[in-house]
């Protein structure tokens, strides 16, 4: 199928299925044609994008797995589950060498940032958390709001951290001071903001919510609010880049995938389930992959998709 906007063609070209319970993370593996996700069922699986047979079960949590995030110079993937538990997995040796148990309620998002060898964790109960990634002590933990903490992004440039907060704001941080800076309103209150990302170009940043509304905030001009989209028709839960930053795509609990033009952020393509065989129930996460460009996304009705996005010269 071609739009007439940007005439990208789309066909789904995968499906993985295996996992018995609603899939909430994704997350990319140390090789490009492999992929991790993890479960309600409580567990976390590496899939194979050139071999759609050869699948592995990396860990077996004692509750649902909803954030993952891997660590590519120390190969280790690290799991946070709905108990608050935050596990680290040894990808080499294939076992578990730490179990960190400060939260107490869902870990919905877990980020690395090299820059200061730790890694950022937020927490169902509004709190979050840094680890140094050397030893895995804590660094700090702060409480941000009563409601969850959902959605993490960082800024190098600024060395700043943007993270999506229950109550409908956005908190800009100073990742080296874990000083807050701004508190960003312009989703609906007490509307989470469950995803927020950094444009690659430096000049803005995007966050979804459950108001449905994509927010583009210019980050040049105090982080003014320039674009407040009506993207869905329910909550959004995930933005991802394409692998050459030309285009993002949401996911949403309306059961849809749109991408966008990168630059204006006009809406060159809808993927749903009566056109293209997409998904039956809310759209939780999305990657956008190297590998052969395909974009994955996954969601409550236990799928995995994959998507070849060609982009003609």
């Amino acid at each position: 199928m071609i739009t007439a906007l940007t005439k990208i063609q789309i066909e789904k070209t995968g499906q993985f299925n295996g996992h018995g319970g609603a899939i909430y993370t994704l997350e990319f593996a140390h090789e490009a044609h492999l992929f991790y996700s993890g479960s309600s069922d409580n567990l976390v699986v590496e899939w194979n994008m050139k071999d759609q047979e050869q699948n592995k079960v990396v860990a077996k949590l004692p509750a649902k797995a909803m954030a993952l995030k891997y660590v590519p110079d120390r190969n280790i993937l690290l799991i946070g589950q709905s108990l608050g538990g935050i596990h680290v997995i040894d990808l080499k040796e294939n076992k578990e060498i730490k179990l960190l148990q400060l939260h107490k309620e869902y870990i919905f998002d877990i980020q690395y940032l090299p820059e200061t060898e730790c890694f950022w964790v937020l927490a169902g109960d509004g709190t979050l958390s840094v680890w140094s990634i050397n030893d895995f002590s804590l660094i700090t933990a702060l409480k941000l709001c009563d409601k969850n903490i959902r959605s993490i992004d960082f800024n190098i440039i600024l060395k700043e951290a943007a993270i999506g907060c229950g109550d409908g704001s956005i908190r800009i941080f100073d990742f080296e001071t874990y000083e807050e800076k701004k508190i960003l309103k312009g989703h609906l209150d007490d509307f989470s903001v469950n995803t927020v990302r950094y444009h690659p170009n430096g000049k803005y940043l995007l966050s979804g919510s459950r108001d449905a509304y994509l927010n583009v905030w210019d980050i040049e001009n105090n982080y003014a609010l320039i674009h407040h989209i009506p993207a869905h028709n329910y909550a959004i839960y995930s933005i991802v880049f394409s692998p050459d930053k030309k285009f993002f795509a949401t996911g949403s609990r309306d059961k849809t995938i749109k991408i966008w033009d990168a630059e204006n952020f006009e809406l060159p393509y809808r993927i749903d389930k009566s056109q293209h065989g997409g998904h039956t129930h809310s759209v939780n996460k999305l990657l956008w992959s190297d590998f052969n460009n395909y974009l994955i996304s996954t969601g409550d009705d236990k799928t995995i998709m994959l998507w070849g996005i060609i982009i003609p010269m």
